[in-house]
């Protein structure tokens, strides 16, 4: 166990972060990807080598394939495989359809979308070498129902889920299992880009069936689940973690 690595991408901050300090806590050295807050990024490295793990520090923005090489190339350099890939890193302009431009569509796919093919493409290489690996990607209720501004992010987020599914057939002879989680309103830094934000909160807090929002370890629970032998026999699902709210029409 103590040889297997994971990148979490968009791990400066906030699920991306949890996650990569619960993977170092099981005894995963990590690779920290991050596109501007280098000193967030650092700040986590610093907590995952105090608990006595590697960590990597690699700046790309995963949109762009070039820069996603770039860091496949840094992994390999520094630690040869790789045994766990979570496709968190998102973004995206909160507009309604109308309003959005091209520009705008063109920068929230290649993040929120491109970026999970073009990263499963390098880490499946890196997995093939230590007899294979779990991927996890990090969706959202916005893929399937209406979200007010969310267009852009919604649609990329039905693609990733998507892709998620093709990616779990193509890559399951390598013994690469592939999923994701979408996850219910979550009082992150992320949300407070989102024009209505405090109305989402609202409605979480006074609709959610399970009593109270779904808060960021939920969403690290189900990863952990996911990318343990116990999940093996779960392939190509987005899995809802919204206290079910979303069952609510």
């Amino acid at each position: 166990m103590s040889q297997k690595v994971a990148l979490v991408t968009g791990s400066s901050r906030g699920i991306g972060k949890a996650t990569a300090l619960r993977l170092a806590k099981k005894g995963y050295d990590i690779v920290i990807n991050y596109a501007r807050s280098k000193s967030a990024a650092l700040e986590t490295a610093g907590e995952i080598e105090q608990l006595g793990r590697k960590a990597l520090v690699v700046k790309a923005n995963v949109g762009d394939v070039e820069k996603i090489k770039n860091m496949f190339e840094q992994i390999n350099n520094e630690f040869g495989r790789l045994d766990v890939f979570i496709n968190n890193a998102a973004s995206g302009v909160l507009r309604p359809a109308l309003e959005i431009e091209e520009s705008h569509w063109d920068w929230t796919m290649n993040i929120n979308s491109k970026a999970l093919l073009f990263c499963a493409k390098e880490a499946a290489k890196l997995m093939e070498r230590s007899g294979g690996g779990k991927i996890v990607s990090i969706s959202s209720l916005g893929s399937i129902r209406y979200l007010e501004n969310y267009t852009t992010v919604g649609v990329s987020k039905a693609a990733l889920e998507a892709l998620t599914r093709y990616l779990a057939v193509e890559l399951a002879p390598k013994n690469i299992v592939v999923n994701a989680v979408s996850g219910g309103a979550i009082d992150t830094d992320a949300l407070k880009h989102f024009p209505n934000r405090e109305e989402l909160l609202r409605e979480a807090k006074a609709k959610t069936p399970a009593g109270r929002m779904v808060e960021i370890e939920d969403i690290v629970n189900t990863i952990m689940f996911l990318i343990s032998d116990e999940a093996s026999m779960i392939r190509g699902q987005t899995i809802i973690v919204d206290g079910g709210i979303s069952l609510l029409v």
